[in-house]
């Protein structure tokens, strides 16, 4: 099963490394690492996380990682990886419902 990453997704997962590389760009590598492979995870068993409560549709769903959020739209043929934010964010709805 293929992923994809929205733009959003994208953004939010260069803005948090870029952060954390400010204090170490060791650990900011390493938690770029470990989120892809988390992703990837999520191909074996796409209905294998929550789905998200603020929308409670059975497509969007979550997992997560460390203190993210990673929400995902699960379809027949691909995951779209919809979003990441740290767990204390509120999570806006327009980000993840089209």
């Amino acid at each position: 099963m293929k992923i994809i990453w929205s733009p959003l997704a994208i953004e939010r997962v260069t803005e948090i490394a870029r952060y954390i590389a400010q204090d170490n760009p060791t650990a900011a590598r390493k938690w770029l690492e470990s989120i892809f492979v988390r992703v990837e995870q999520v191909q074996a068993a796409p209905t294998s996380g929550r789905i998200v409560p603020e929308v409670n549709r059975k497509e969007i769903r979550e997992i997560l990682f460390g203190n993210y959020r990673i929400v995902y739209r699960a379809e027949p043929k691909h995951i779209s990886i919809l979003t990441v934010r740290h767990g204390r964010q509120i999570l806006p709805v327009d980000e993840i419902v089209a």
